[in-house]
């Protein structure tokens, strides 16, 4: 596994992307919705890991709900995983539980799961594979 991005949840995207382009010096090298999930997105490449911010895009979506219960903030931690599936198999056997057992289809081009934050001390820990074409 590698650290793959870290999801940072805020509430208007364009304001926060104008933040870490000063921050980091950078632009995001990639802005995408994804509508299955209510969300608006930006890459930042930061080295080998990545910065996902997180705009919910109606106040059902998991983002909207996390702001309104914590504030705008870390989100999730994402690895990158060659097999899924297998690893998915993997954490099963070793007693966590995930929010969605079945990978689907997430930003940037990857699959993904996510493990419950309690059994990762609290953290909302995300599985990712890069969907090869």
């Amino acid at each position: 596994m590698k650290l793959e991005h870290i999801g940072i949840a805020v509430k208007d995207l364009q304001q926060a992307n104008l933040c870490y382009e000063k921050l980091l010096g950078i632009a995001p090298y990639k802005m995408e919705s994804v509508s299955s999930e209510g969300v608006n997105t930006s890459f930042f490449q930061t080295g080998e890991s990545k910065l996902e911010l997180l705009e919910a895009t109606h106040f059902l979506s998991p983002i909207a709900r996390f702001i309104d219960k914590k504030g705008e903030g870390i989100h999730h931690i994402a690895f990158e995983v060659p097999d899924i599936y297998s690893e998915i198999q993997r954490l099963k056997e070793e007693g966590f539980e995930f929010i969605n057992e079945i990978p689907k289809q997430g930003a940037d081009n990857k699959l993904v799961c996510f493990v419950y934050p309690k059994n990762a001390h609290g953290v909302l820990i995300e599985l990712c594979q890069t969907i090869k074409d």
